[in-house]
């Protein structure tokens, strides 16, 4: 039977109507265009999957080309960090390219523009030029020195270059229209006087393009056939392709810029500014740190590339803005992980459980199923003894029916081991529980063969060894705002809405196999979420980051 055939989404048809009409299939080209002032983020993971996504469809190139025009925000941590992103997500790209790679031509090219009448330096404040700019509804009026003469714009833009003028007191604009229905088209800056040095160029230019002169030309001097943007970038097409008219050379490619609706994910920030700020605030410990959205935050708490290139396959592409509920994200790492993550024994919150009748001193191995979703992970065995720790919400010294875990004069099963009855407990002078006295059924032991093993019990609880627990330091994450929308209210200031309780720190007991785990393994803690090691962790100070409970845990949250 024939291989049912994948249904286009509305990117692949444009490109599929170009290919009939503009290009050929060899010429495709695409590319993504990150600007290094900062870590990318779950939307930017998105760009890249689609982007990269596209070439392996059409087995086209696709370039990573950093946007590195504005040497204030620009840092080669940042230009270090993305190209790891890009590779941890699983992609290569074809040519590693800049835009500061263009800057002369960029230059030479605004200077064909002077010449061409088609662009001048302006020397008003900047407000004077806002002030001019009109509105949607009233035309903008002209420069005073929109009519420069040619040679003069030409010395001054040379003077710009050359860091010969004051920072700010001259920019070149292009001359297009004052009274265009498109404000971007009413005289756009094309360079600014920035004294700055450039992480890549040093001290060599002092004038910078900003990003709608630099971009499409950049693009065209690459051979990309199609530039994906978001749709805030909707109105700026038409000087895209402004500015391509006048450079373009009869017989080469050129590019056409489209759009797509960015990622909005629900209970999250995805500015870059205000990611920052959370950093630069203190308000969490770093760019990676695991409640960021940042692809690096994402991969320190867990996530696989797996799981987030899913997530961007399942949510599409759309052309319209939407919000997308986090907790889809959070569905695409427990399906990976559940195939692929070894479940292990981990007490988080932990009351001593002492068995009477089992004996002193004595130990045994169990054999227990390392992923019973993955018929190749095989059996590994965890130690057993007298004194065991289990969680505290897996008992109640009273109970009703609806309780299946251990209570007194019950019975239930702790996992891979044997069948207990709660008996009596253990109690300090405040009141509080602190040992749990039971018996256990020694025919009952899991996987023996008895017709005691076979026996059914509503309940079934984790459970460590206290004799050969190891202490670990965990890390519950959770989401860092409690609300869906943080940044939707404009009157107040979204850190308003962080949640208090998207990190707690404590101290637990796991099995002693986890005591050589290395960082980013990941695991599933039985009958409680999915758990990876930090890089924070050492042989003597296990240190685990919850990736994401077993259940979402806030569904019906915020609901009435």
């Amino acid at each position: 039977m024939a291989e049912e055939k994948r249904s286009l989404n509305f990117i692949e048809q444009l490109i599929e109507e170009d290919l009939r009409k503009d290009y050929k299939r060899e010429e495709l080209q695409f590319r993504f265009p990150p600007e290094p002032n900062g870590y990318l983020h779950i939307g930017h993971a998105k760009s890249i999957c689609l982007n990269f996504g596209l070439g392996r469809t059409y087995n086209a190139p696709v370039n990573l080309r950093f946007d590195d025009t504005n040497p204030i925000k620009e840092e080669q941590e940042y230009v270090d960090s993305i190209k790891e992103d890009v590779k941890w997500l699983g992609f290569e790209w074809t040519k590693e390219c800049y835009a500061s790679d263009y800057f002369q031509q960029l230059y030479d090219w605004a200077v064909e523009l002077i010449k061409n009448g088609n662009a001048y330096v302006d020397s008003q404040p900047s407000a004077a030029m806002a002030e001019q700019k009109g509105t949607p509804t009233q035309p903008g009026k002209n420069s005073p020195y929109r009519d420069r003469s040619i040679d003069e714009n030409l010395e001054l833009f040379e003077k710009m270059k050359n860091g010969e003028t004051t920072e700010g007191a001259h920019v070149l604009r292009a001359k297009i229209d004052m009274a265009a229905k498109n404000m971007l088209m009413r005289d756009p800056v094309m360079y600014r006087s920035l004294h700055k040095k450039h992480h890549r160029t040093g001290d060599k230019w002092m004038i910078y393009p900003l990003y709608d002169w630099a971009h499409g030309q950049s693009d065209y001097m690459e051979g990309v056939t199609h530039s994906f943007c978001t749709l805030e970038f909707v109105m700026h097409r038409e000087l895209y392709e402004w500015f391509l008219e006048k450079v373009y050379e009869e017989g080469k490619i050129k590019p056409k810029q489209r759009e797509f609706a960015r990622l909005n994910l629900s209970y999250t920030i995805m500015s870059k500014r205000k990611l920052a700020e959370l950093v630069n605030k203190k308000v969490v410990s770093s760019w990676d740190d695991p409640r960021m959205p940042t692809i690096s935050g994402l991969r320190r708490r867990g996530y696989t590339p797996a799981s987030i290139r899913k997530f961007a396959e399942t949510i599409g592409v759309a052309k319209r803005d939407n919000v997308i509920d986090v907790s889809l994200l959070e569905f695409c790492i427990r399906e990976d992980l559940n195939k692929t993550a070894p479940r292990v024994m981990g007490v988080l919150d932990s009351v001593k459980l002492v068995i009477t009748n089992y004996p002193e001193g004595e130990e045994e191995w169990l054999e227990t199923e390392n992923n019973p979703e993955d018929e190749t992970a095989g059996t590994r065995t965890i130690p057993f003894s007298k004194e065991l720790y289990i969680e505290k919400e897996d008992f109640k010294e009273e109970a009703n029916r609806k309780f299946f875990r251990l209570t007194l004069g019950k019975e239930v099963r702790l996992k891979s081991g044997y069948i207990i009855k709660g008996e009596k407990v253990v109690k300090n002078e405040a009141g509080e529980i602190t040992e749990i006295h039971c018996t256990y059924d020694p025919k009952s032991r899991s996987g023996s063969g008895t017709e005691e093993s076979m026996r059914k019990v509503k309940g079934t609880l984790h459970w460590v060894s206290a004799k050969h627990a190891i202490e670990a330091e965990v890390r519950l994450y959770d989401r860092l705002f409690n609300v869906e929308a943080p940044d939707a209210d404009k009157e107040k200031d979204y850190m308003e809405f962080l949640n208090p309780d998207s990190l707690n720190v404590i101290t637990a007991f796991v099995e002693p196999g986890l005591k050589n785990a290395g960082p980013m393994e990941q695991f599933q803690f039985q009958r409680l979420g999915y758990f990876n090691i930090d890089k924070d962790s050492t042989n003597d100070h296990l240190v685990f980051n919850r990736t994401v409970t077993l259940r979402d845990s806030w569904a019906g949250k915020n609901k009435n």
